[in-house]
């Protein structure tokens, strides 16, 4: 008996949720929506899992709620790569790893009736006092004046706001960017100017582990908090200024996808993990300040309820990257000055990353191998653009 793949044909956003533990958190957001008045049918939830995982108790709560999902453990993502004809690209979306998001944006890719993608990690909760949805889409619509944020290190702490209090700065962040000297402006955003929506968070920051030890907390969570208090008015980065880009809470455009590119971590030689979403939002600021576009910042909050672990088990997982961190967006930062789309920025880009000699830094060649996926990534999105749409069962 065939097995049952509900339509992605509905709606007209498409929910991506990296899952093994707690997917129950879905039936937050579906409440929150409904609670708030938002169309539901315009959601469509794609929960990327693993193959050890309870993938039918997945599909029973998707209907119990009433919407349109898939599940994709990696015998079902085996599967759909091969109905649209990437098999040879497969290995672009790790296993096991956070940057299976990347999968997400594939689907997203190979079905153009979704205008709109939302991150949500699973260990989050909306705010019940905020139409999280609604939100993030009025964002995307935003048209007006909005507070602009630079600093003399070109990077932005998307926590600066009440930084002086809690002196918190976000995983990714690198570490000779801090003590930097904010500035406030305005910044007049036109329709469709704004690309992504970053939702920031409260309870458990994001930090990396590092400092989550000089916060002196050993189960990777991090003793100092953040409320909605910690956060004031929305706000963009400056042209040239780089930010942290968490993907856990995150709306943005179907354009983008070329170049936000969940980069290759955890399963690869040099052990280098957690800048997947870091990384590729570098690649999103750059395309963004090349093309005259925005990320959006601040609202709607949720709730990050990370569940204890080691943080030195963290700490094992970010070692590998930190040197590189401190000096990728530097390599971002000279690529694709003329380009004219994302897939053109973010292919200049790879470039630079894949015939760079980055040998003075340690794991340098990880940057090289992460230039080539790049690479791989853009010809697979030409390949499911030319594959045609699978027929339904």
């Amino acid at each position: 008996m065939a097995e049952h793949r509900p339509s992605a044909a509905n709606g007209d956003i498409c929910v991506i949720v990296p899952t093994i533990r707690e997917y129950e958190c879905i039936r937050a957001y579906v409440e929150n929506a409904r609670t708030h008045g938002f169309d539901v049918s315009r959601l469509h939830f794609v929960l990327v899992t693993e193959d050890f995982c309870d993938v039918a108790e997945m599909r029973e709560m998707l209907d119990e709620l009433g919407v349109s999902g898939e599940v994709f453990d990696g015998a079902r993502r085996e599967e759909w790569y091969a109905d649209n004809g990437v098999v040879e690209y497969g290995h672009v979306v790790p296993a096991a790893s956070h940057a299976e998001t990347s999968f997400g944006l594939l689907y997203m890719w190979a079905n153009p009736e979704f205008e709109y993608g939302v991150f949500i990690d699973d260990d989050t909760l909306p705010h019940d006092d905020e139409d999280y949805f609604g939100r993030h889409m009025a964002n995307l619509a935003f048209e007006g004046e909005i507070e602009r944020v630079s600093s003399d290190e070109h990077w932005v702490n998307v926590l600066y706001q009440n930084a002086d209090e809690h002196g918190l700065y976000p995983r990714g962040y690198p570490y000779s960017a801090m003590d930097e000297t904010v500035e406030t402006g305005t910044a007049d955003v036109e329709s469709g100017e704004v690309v992504a929506s970053q939702g920031l968070w409260t309870n458990v920051p994001d930090l990396d582990a590092v400092r989550i030890l000089m916060d002196g907390d050993l189960e990777g969570q991090a003793q100092t908090r953040t409320t909605a208090d910690d956060f004031g008015e929305d706000f963009v980065a400056a042209r040239g200024n780089y930010l942290t880009v968490c993907s856990m809470n995150l709306a943005f455009r179907r354009e983008v996808i070329p170049a936000f590119y969940q980069l290759p971590m955890d399963d690869n030689e040099w052990d280098v993990g957690r800048f997947d979403d870091i990384w590729s939002g570098l690649f999103l600021k750059r395309a963004c300040d090349v093309l005259g576009k925005r990320i959006y910042n601040g609202g709607p909050l949720c709730e990050h309820n990370k569940a204890p672990r080691s943080t030195f088990d963290d700490l094992a997982n970010e070692v590998a990257g930190l040197e590189l961190n401190e000096h990728v967006w530097e390599v971002v930062d000279g690529a694709g000055d003329d380009a004219d789309s994302y897939a053109a920025v973010f292919d200049e880009t790879a470039d630079a990353l894949a015939e760079g000699d980055f040998s003075e830094w340690n794991n340098g060649a990880f940057l090289n191998h992460c230039g080539e996926y790049m690479r791989d990534w853009l010809d697979c999105l030409d390949a499911i653009r030319r594959t045609p749409a699978p027929a339904d069962d």
